[in-house]
């Protein structure tokens, strides 16, 4: 089948090769030319035949409004626009209605597997209605691992992206309990090879994962991280997962304390602390440090 990919950086430049390979055609956007198979939205559309499917790959927020309300403007009715950037499951909610009025129909797609994606496949959760699902779902079958799993229609309009958001928060958790466990690892004397006891942990354990595996690969690269700082960004779905916990009255207490651990990542000299350190000082004679 065709589609219209919109937005060929790291990831969507990855999933067109993947797309193409599988043996479908892919007419591809994006704002820099040396990537793009053509100079605009308009050509792109033209370019397709009816009824198309467009594939939307840009960052969340006012870039993806951006994009949707300009397909809505070139598209016709019986088109579908699928949004698998990482946005926001209120904004799908939105962007459906929007469309609908329309008659284009809209598909929400969490997608995990970053760079590797190209050669593993990608883990899709997607949102929609199933006749609109049903028309992109080639694509879905072309873009996820092989066999059985790595795919999944999660429910409707937004519930793709708000199961990747999840995904995400739990990724956030996982991340930092391997940073916690490597650093109180590095810190104690009686441990001299870190890096081999990480190792050591990827077959037979039962914490055993992928991002174990990247763990291993990251210390083969810099074996104490020595050329890293230690500051982490982080994308917003952490944010989100933490305030759909308390609109739900979920507790996710590790989640939480992984995105604010990424907070106090980003700051040289942490207010908190100097609070905690006058506090101490003050009730028990605690010494103090200086600037």
């Amino acid at each position: 089948m065709q589609l219209g990919l919109i937005g060929l950086g790291k990831m969507g430049g990855n999933m067109r090769e993947r797309i193409r390979r599988a043996g479908h055609t892919v007419i591809g956007y994006d704002r820099n030319p040396d990537l793009a198979d053509v100079a605009s939205l308009a050509e792109l559309v033209d370019r397709l035949e009816g009824p198309r499917v467009v594939w939307v790959m840009v960052p969340a927020g006012a870039a993806t409004q951006s994009v949707v309300d300009e397909l809505g403007q070139l598209l016709s009715p019986g088109d579908i626009v699928v949004d698998g950037g990482n946005s926001r499951w209120t904004d799908d909610e939105k962007h459906a209605r929007e469309l609908g009025e329309k008659g284009i129909g809209f598909v929400d797609a969490g997608v995990s597997g970053g760079v590797w994606g190209l050669e593993n496949g990608y883990a899709l959760m997607v949102g929609g209605d199933a006749e609109h699902i049903a028309k992109v779902q080639p694509i879905f079958d072309a873009l996820k691992p092989e066999g059985p799993y790595g795919y999944v229609h999660a429910g409707k309009v937004g519930a793709g992206h708000f199961s990747k958001m999840v995904h995400n928060g739990i990724e956030y958790a996982m991340m930092q309990a391997y940073a916690e466990g490597w650093e109180l690892l590095e810190k104690v004397d009686s441990v001299t090879d870190v890096r081999e006891v990480f190792r050591s942990w990827q077959e037979g354990t039962v914490i055993r994962s992928w991002l174990l595996d990247l763990a291993v690969n990251a210390l083969d690269e810099d074996e104490h991280l020595d050329k890293l700082r230690g500051y982490a960004e982080d994308s917003g779905e952490g944010r989100w997962t933490v305030e759909a916990a308390i609109d739900n009255a979920v507790p996710l207490p590790a989640i939480t304390a992984s995105l604010f651990a990424r907070f106090a990542s980003r700051q040289e000299d942490s207010p908190q602390m100097k609070m905690i350190a006058a506090l101490r000082n003050q009730f028990g004679g605690h010494a103090v440090e200086s600037k």
